[in-house]
C-alpha cells in the first residue's frame, strides 16, 4: 500500500504592515477628524507587505473621501517613474473610519467595485478610530473570489522611525476638509436626517468619489 504524503495546508494570505507604514497610518488617521484615504505601497518582492502609505489630493468629511483625479494620475506617473509595478502601488486601497466600526459601508463597497473591479486583484483596507481594522482581498480574474484576510504588523522589518513633521506636511498638502462637518453622535455614519440643512449633495461622475447614500451606509454588526 502506497503511503501518499499529506497535502500541506495552503497558508492564509495576510496583509502585513512594516512598523513605519503602520505608524504613519495611525498618524494620518488621528491627525484630523474625518476619513482619510490613500494607497498602500507594497514591497517589491511581496505584494501584501505594505511599506508605506501615500496620500493624493482629496476632499474629506465624516461621510466620504473624494480623490482628485488629476492627483491620482500624477501619483501613478510618479510611481511608474520610480520603477514600481502597478501591483506595488495601485492594488491596496487604504482608508480610515472616524468611528469605531471598521466594516465597509455601502459606499465603500460601491467604490471598491467601481474603482478596482477591473484590476486582476485588489485589497480594501479600513482602520477605524478605536483601532479595529478590516481587510478584504478580491480576485477579479477567472471565476473571481474574495476573502477577508487578517492584518498584522511585521516587526521583523526594520523600523525607520517616525517622521511626524513630514507626515503632517503630506497631510496638509493633500487633505482638504469639506465644510460643513460635524461629529456624529453614534458610531454610524451620517444619514440624511442628521445632515445640516445647507449640506450640498455631491454629484461627481468620477470613480474616485464616495457619494453619500440616502440611507444608513454603515450596515453590518457595527450599528
Amino acid at each position: 500500500m502506497t503511503n501518499w504524503p499529506l497535502a500541506r495546508p495552503i497558508p492564509e494570505p495576510t496583509l502585513r504592515f512594516s512598523p513605519t507604514a503602520w505608524a504613519k497610518l495611525l498618524f494620518l488617521r488621528d491627525y484630523g477628524e474625518t476619513e482619510v484615504g490613500g494607497f498602500g505601497i507594497a514591497h517589491d518582492e511581496d505584494s501584501l507587505l505594505v511599506v508605506d502609505v501615500q496620500l493624493v489630493r482629496q476632499t474629506c468629511s465624516w461621510a466620504h473621501v473624494a480623490f482628485d483625479d488629476e492627483s491620482v494620475a500624477d501619483f501613478f506617473d510618479r510611481q511608474v517613474d520610480a520603477q514600481r509595478r502597478p501591483e506595488q502601488f495601485a492594488r491596496l486601497w487604504v482608508h480610515t473610519h472616524p468611528g469605531d466600526c471598521p466594516l465597509p459601508s455601502r459606499t465603500d463597497e460601491e467604490t471598491f467595485d467601481r474603482v478596482f473591479g477591473r484590476a486582476d486583484w485588489a485589497v480594501m483596507v479600513i482602520l477605524a478610530r478605536e483601532g479595529q481594522s478590516y481587510a478584504r482581498l478580491r480576485f477579479n480574474v477567472g471565476p473571481g473570489a474574495e476573502i477577508e484576510i487578517p492584518i498584522e504588523r511585521d516587526y521583523m522589518r526594520p523600523f525607520a522611525g517616525c517622521d511626524p513633521i513630514a507626515w503632517e506636511q503630506e497631510y496638509l498638502a493633500h487633505v482638504q476638509i469639506e465644510q460643513p462637518t460635524r461629529k456624529p453622535t453614534t458610531n454610524r455614519r451620517f444619514v440624511p436626517s442628521e445632515l445640516p440643512k445647507d449640506f450640498l449633495w455631491g454629484e461627481e461622475p468620477e470613480c474616485w468619489f464616495e457619494e453619500l447614500e440616502p440611507e444608513d451606509t454603515q450596515p453590518g454588526e457595527c450599528q
